[in-house]
């Protein structure tokens, strides 16, 4: 009787390591620490149709026509959106040595302000392949919803600050992939983004 226990006990391992792998390595399709979602995955991301900074309309699958790493934020912002897009082109740099090409996206939540001019300069003086989003206040409303942003304008006069979430996402053509809470640093997101890259 011990036999078939010790049998049984090591069949059933076996059992739950091939689990294990197959949830790990083939589960979901990519093998690179996919963050678990409220909702699900699918929750992330959807349509919208905003302007770029050369005035061009778009929507999400012009955007996203392969691996993006998307962040909402305003130009106006004094401290917490320029350290946050700064080390996201740092990850577009770095991943550029290795030969990973990857499209940096900024979605404005301060769309009156945040004009095409303003982000055409803006995109100019913060990388060659960034693309920066505007439109109306309804389509940034829209945007920010699909990918389950949070933002709240704070202050009265010309000169008001913009509450808001400061999470960074990872896109492809199937949909999302991860998030980046903004204390991981360059190195570590760039290793993740690189991981996708070759699942």
């Amino acid at each position: 009787m011990t036999k078939f226990f010790a049998v049984s006990f090591s069949f059933m391992t076996i059992i739950a390591l091939a689990l294990m792998g197959y949830l790990v390595f083939w589960g979901n399709g990519k093998s690179c620490g996919t963050a678990v979602v409220a909702g699900g995955q699918a929750s992330i991301g959807g349509p919208f149709e905003l302007i770029d900074q050369t005035g061009t309309v778009v929507n999400e699958k012009d955007v996203i026509d392969g691996l993006t790493l998307i962040y909402f934020g305003y130009t106006y912002c004094p401290d917490i959106c320029p350290l946050d897009t700064q080390r996201n082109l740092t990850v577009i740099d770095i991943l550029d040595e290795e030969g990973i090409n990857i499209t940096p996206v900024f979605i404005t939540i301060d769309p009156l302000r945040d004009t095409i001019k303003v982000l055409n300069d803006y995109a100019s003086v913060s990388h060659e392949r960034l693309v920066a989003l505007t439109g109306s206040v309804e389509q940034i409303s829209v945007a920010s919803k699909v990918y389950r942003t949070y933002y709240r304008k704070n202050g009265t006069g010309e000169d008001y600050l913009m509450d808001h979430s400061t999470f960074s996402y990872l896109m492809d053509e199937t949909g999302f992939l991860q998030f980046f809470r903004r204390d991981v640093s360059p190195d570590e997101v760039a290793k993740t983004i690189s991981c996708f890259s070759n699942v």
